[in-house]
């Protein structure tokens, strides 16, 4: 089995449940592909005693002839079981199975894609709760690991559960996709060899989901990697988008409208622009879907320098998304070097600054390290002043506020080469940094700093406006 790459915080964590005297309940939930089943299949392999695995949009008796065949595996029995009527029983056949097991060792009963096992009627999640509460949360010996890539589902039957699982789950892990350094170090072990120009550009595309980087072979360019996994008929990614949300969340129409405005626009969408632009109701459904997004890792807020919740400025983070959205949805091209052809195109630029600022935005520790304020408290957010009509706004990437009165005012910008700040950038840079002091009234040091793939190229504009150059290879640290 391949070794498990990065994941420090979620072994550590999962270590912790493994050594407890006392029973476990963990739930794991994240994205469809990012990893969940791999990472406790590899992290608890000699501790397995039983696994099921859900059935997207399986009946009651298919799940439960799953649940027998499940039984039989980990018996070793070669004679079939007749499957359990109600998931009551069936419940009550693990308890008589894992009672036989070894008492000083740990063992883990691993339900995965928890929520497809709650069909409707099924009587599944009373059932388990009751096996829970009733039984396997007295057994020190026994760990349960439930994990779903349903989050919607998993969020509200689990996370926040009222029933007979308030406060029963002792950890919970929101697996996230990886960093840039994980995934370099992924594509390594896996004897891809790209320098960080072209494994950015792969992230961009991909986002640091382990299935999607699978596609990525020994030899592949990064274009070469997009053009086989986005743009022909057998790609990876090819229907990736729909059956992404839909798997994830219930109704997911919504979403996927949420997802499309923000991928309209660079500069992100309050709570209420949302609503406006997707046509949604403005109660709590509304609100719960964001959460269901963010929670997801498909969208980040931010609540602007000094403004309150209610000004939070949403913006789509997801980096296939984005470059689904962006060149896949609406390509209607054949043939080869599809790729090539659109990233020679004018949308090319647009989304590649969207993808770089996205990409920032998910490595602010790493910013902050290279900044040399990784022990300073910070906010980090957006800023931006709409102005009435005929007057000109101004907008900031990314505004890193400090507990030492300091603000770092970041300035990011995709360029294949070193970015060269001119006499007109200079001029908006300054105008920005004016409205900035003007609006907010702040008496804090401003410090402008640049992310750019491969740095600034020093010149009289740079020289008395830039306090700070940072380059791609801090996003890698």
């Amino acid at each position: 089995m391949e070794k498990i790459i990065g994941r420090r915080e979620e072994m550590q964590l999962l270590q912790q449940a493994l050594l407890s005297k006392e029973a476990g309940l963990v739930a794991v939930y994240g994205r469809r592909r990012v990893g969940k089943t791999f990472l406790i299949h590899s992290f608890f392999k000699e501790h397995l005693a039983f696994e099921l695995t859900g059935m997207y949009e399986g009946s009651l008796k298919a799940q439960l002839q799953q649940f027998s065949k499940s039984i039989q595996t980990a018996t070793g029995s070669a004679l079939t079981f007749a499957p359990p009527d109600n998931w009551i029983n069936a419940f009550h056949a693990l308890e008589q199975y894992l009672s036989a097991k070894n008492k000083k060792k740990k063992w883990v009963i691993f339900l995965d894609e928890f929520p497809w096992l709650d069909t409707r009627k099924s009587g599944f999640l009373p059932a388990f709760e009751h096996f829970w509460n009733a039984w396997a949360s007295r057994q020190h010996n026994v760990l349960v690991i439930i994990c779903g890539s349903a989050a919607s589902w998993m969020i509200r039957n689990i996370v926040n559960n009222k029933g007979g699982l308030h406060n029963r789950i002792t950890q919970k892990i929101r697996l996230l996709p990886f960093t840039l350094a994980e995934t370099e170090t992924y594509l390594k072990s896996r004897g891809v060899q790209l320098d960080q120009y072209q494994a950015l550009q792969v992230y961009m595309a991909f986002g640091g989901i382990p299935q999607y980087l699978k596609s990525v072979h020994k030899g592949d360019s990064a274009t070469q990697a997009i053009e086989k996994a986005c743009f022909t008929k057998d790609g990876i990614l090819t229907g990736e988008f729909n059956n992404l949300y839909n798997s994830l969340f219930e109704k997911a129409d919504s979403h996927i409208k949420v997802v499309r405005a923000l991928a309209a626009t660079g500069k992100g969408l309050t709570r209420q622009e949302i609503i406006e632009v997707c046509g949604l109701s403005s109660g709590g459904r509304a609100t719960l879907m964001l959460e269901e997004l963010e929670e997801s890792g498909f969208i980040r807020s931010a609540v602007p320098y000094e403004k309150a919740m209610k000004d939070a400025i949403y913006r789509l983070i997801d980096e296939y998304s984005l470059f689904y959205l962006k060149f896949m949805d609406k390509t209607r091209s054949s043939g080869k070097d599809i790729w090539i052809k659109l990233s020679a195109g004018a949308s090319y630029k647009t989304w590649s600054g969207m993808a770089f600022e996205a990409v920032c935005m998910k490595h602010t520790a790493q910013i902050k390290k290279a900044l040399g304020i990784e022990g300073i408290q910070t906010t980090e957010s957006a800023w931006r002043y709409v102005p009435g009509k005929g007057a000109a706004g101004a907008q900031i990437d990314l505004l890193i506020d400090r507990a030492d009165r300091c603000i770092n005012i970041c300035e990011i910008k995709y360029y294949s080469a070193e970015y060269a700040i001119d006499k007109s950038y200079a001029v908006e840079l300054q105008r920005k940094l004016d409205v900035f002091k003007e609006k907010t009234k702040t008496k804090k040091i401003l410090f402008v700093t640049m992310i750019t793939t491969y740095g600034i190229k020093e010149n009289i504009y740079s020289a008395g406006l830039v306090q700070k150059s940072l380059s791609m290879d801090v996003l890698f640290a």
